[in-house]
């Protein structure tokens, strides 16, 4: 089963995150960020992943600690969970559009930490939501689940929907690349033999 239970627990957060990737899109999300709760609802349903997050926080700072750590748990969970990676599809893209926002994702699941942004926004907030949050999450998910990320923003103009593309996208791409591919399933997805 390609399931991870991640606890971590600082100065800043306590978070529990459970992680399936083979779900069904079903999740229980509370941050205390209203947005962040949003964004891994949309990230669980599209991905058809089942995610459960619980994050205690400084959020009278602001969400910043939450947010990282929160990619930081993900990150660990998606890591622990495709395990060995064998079988694994590893490269994906998606093209998302979300009325006038147009995000493309793509993914290697390689072992190897990368992440390359070009998400611009418009405004500096979404609701209580500072926008530079995201490249946070994206940048902290990375690191810790050793895959390589490219988020590239093609058009848009609105904030919530350029987010809401690259998070949709970013599901999704995931999803393709850490899907078993039947007639590989025993085999590492590299000519290396090893990720």
């Amino acid at each position: 089963m390609r399931k991870s239970i991640i606890k971590r627990t600082t100065n800043e957060t306590d978070i529990t995150l459970h992680l399936d990737l083979d779900g069904s899109g079903k999740s229980g999300i509370e941050t205390g960020c209203g947005f962040l709760n949003h964004m891994l609802t949309l990230f669980a349903a599209h991905g058809g992943f089942d995610l459960d997050v619980t994050c205690g926080g400084d959020t009278d700072v602001d969400y910043h600690h939450s947010v990282e750590d929160v990619g930081i748990c993900l990150g660990k969970a998606f890591a622990e969970a495709v395990g060995d990676m064998k079988g694994i599809r590893r490269y994906a893209d998606v093209t998302l559009p979300m009325d006038e926002a147009l995000v493309l994702c793509a993914v290697d699941v390689s072992g190897r930490s990368f992440f390359v942004n070009n998400l611009q926004f418009s405004s500096e907030k979404i609701g209580e939501f500072d926008t530079e949050l995201v490249n946070e999450f994206f940048t902290a998910f990375t690191r810790c689940a050793h895959v390589t990320l490219h988020l590239r923003q093609i058009c848009g103009v609105n904030s919530h929907h350029v987010a809401e593309a690259a998070f949709k996208a970013f599901a999704r791409a995931l999803k393709k690349a850490v899907t078993i591919m039947p007639d590989r399933k025993d085999q590492i997805p590299s000519t290396k033999g090893v990720l």
